[in-house]
């Protein structure tokens, strides 16, 4: 899941905002080191009982309001969708581009009678076909079934490294050494300024993985031991995700040597590499083959969309349309679970989170980590200190169960994570207080766990005696 274009365009972000090269990749491996503890911790009741995330919400929330945490990741996990949907896209139009260059015109007719050149939130025709092309093919995966998307996850998953990879030994060649980025100072003067930036930056990091972090049992309920799991996720999450985000920025550095420009988005360097016209500054295509060129198009674009549309599916779908269909199990499936997702995807006009450094990183990533961190607060502080990693699985699927609280809800758990989510979020509303917004994660997180532990010290001594008996 690591292995996907928003992550190794994460540290151009940073570095758009005033960092330097080595400072950006310490945010990232700060940050994800940060965020695997609430998952390491979310996944012992995975492994432990089999049961994934939309149940395991229900020892906490109530059978019933399990359905609030689970709606609230879903909707987060939409905009995902939608934006590595668009990432996706854009491959293909770029792959299109290459093949037959009049692509770039195609609907023009149509964009001139509306009088413009976009036809829809912003995108333009070409743009908006390959974007609902690939979401098609999203959606035809996911209405295969899910061995489907296990025999399409074994071989689709590291296409992308093996891309980058590729992609850094050419630039890195081409420009005959690392390029100027590895040189370029932080605009920091002072760590004032300097932690103006990080922590909101910080909280972006763990908010990347805030998603996972909640429904980590999705994937931990089929691990064969908890050590399995644990060795799996630290040797794999803080360390991919920092390597592959320096690969961008090796990639990025050395294609500014080459182009003399800054261009953060991989697809928009093949595009340039692959394009038949001749990229500014050159005097001719960088590939002069035509027949080399469409075959390194075909290699290295569409093994881009192969790739997010493993990322996609594993990381985004799974979970909401596990969420949406516990809504209603008897009229919503899995399937129709995903095509919601994948509507909501598209409504969310995903393009636009990722339209600047400032919208994807201090909107779009803080933004809903106030809402995530929260529900990761009541359910670590529910199953490790109030009910001691004690769950009765049967209870779990009673309507009138010792997990029904009060009409299905435990008041609790929602007071606590509204105040979370009050906390957190307040910033946007108070100038005052937009320092805690910066923390957002941090600072629901740390109200919402707090806050359920003092109300619920102990289960009763009835659940300790069925659970235990």
């Amino acid at each position: 899941m690591a292995h996907c274009i928003p992550t190794y365009m994460l540290a151009g972000g940073l570095i758009g905002l005033g960092m330097n090269w080595w400072q950006a990749i310490l945010t990232i491996a700060f940050g994800n080191t940060i965020v695997l503890v609430p998952i390491l911790l979310n996944s012992h009741p995975g492994t432990r009982y089999g049961i994934p995330f939309p149940v395991f919400a229900r020892t906490s929330f109530g059978v019933k309001g399990a359905n609030v945490a689970a709606l609230l990741r879903a909707v987060v996990a939409c905009g995902w969708f939608g934006i590595q949907t668009y990432i996706g896209g854009q491959a293909i139009n770029e792959f299109m581009t290459t093949i037959w260059p009049p692509w770039t015109s195609v609907g023009s007719s149509i964009t001139s009678a509306m009088s413009g050149s976009v036809i829809f939130g912003g995108l333009t025709f070409p743009v908006l076909i390959c974007f609902l092309l690939f979401w098609v093919v999203n959606i035809f995966i996911i209405y295969r079934g899910m061995n489907a998307v296990r025999v399409f996850e074994n071989w689709a998953a590291p296409l992308v490294l093996v891309m980058a990879a590729g992609l850094l030994w050419w630039a890195v060649s081409r420009a005959h050494g690392l390029g100027p980025i590895l040189a370029q100072p932080s605009r920091f003067h002072n760590l004032g300024a300097f932690f103006k930036v990080f922590i909101p930056s910080l909280t972006g990091m763990v908010g990347y993985w805030a998603t996972l972090s909640l429904n980590i049992p999705d994937f931990t309920r089929f691990s064969r031991s908890q050590r399995d799991q644990m060795i799996g996720q630290v040797a794999g999450l803080p360390t991919t995700m920092t390597i592959f985000s320096a690969m961008g920025v090796l990639v990025t550095s050395a294609v500014q040597a080459i182009f003399g420009k800054v261009l953060w988005d991989p697809v928009k360097v093949l595009g340039y590499l692959t394009s038949p016209i001749a990229p500014e500054g050159m005097s001719g295509p960088m590939i002069e083959n035509g027949s080399t060129r469409i075959l390194v198009a075909i290699v290295s674009l569409l093994s881009v969309a192969i790739a997010t549309l493993s990322v996609n599916i594993a990381a985004n779908v799974v979970s909401p349309a596990n969420d949406f269909s516990n809504l209603a199990p008897k009229r919503i499936s899995f399937k129709t679970g995903g095509l919601i997702t994948g509507i909501l995807g598209i409504l969310i006009l995903p393009w636009k989170l990722l339209s600047s450094p400032q919208v994807y990183i201090f909107d779009w990533l803080v933004g809903y980590s106030g809402l995530l961190g929260p529900i990761a607060g009541v359910m670590i502080a529910d199953y490790w200190l109030v009910h001691r990693r004690i769950l009765m699985i049967e209870e779990l699927y009673r309507p009138d169960g010792v997990y029904t609280y009060r009409g299905g809800f435990n008041p609790t758990a929602l007071c606590s994570l509204a105040a979370g989510i009050g906390v957190a979020l307040v910033g946007l509303f108070v100038p005052a207080l937009r320092w805690l917004f910066d923390y957002a994660w941090f600072a629901g997180f740390a109200i919402s766990f707090t806050l359920y532990s003092l109300l619920n010290p102990r289960p009763s001594r009835v659940i300790e005696e069925r659970a235990t008996s």
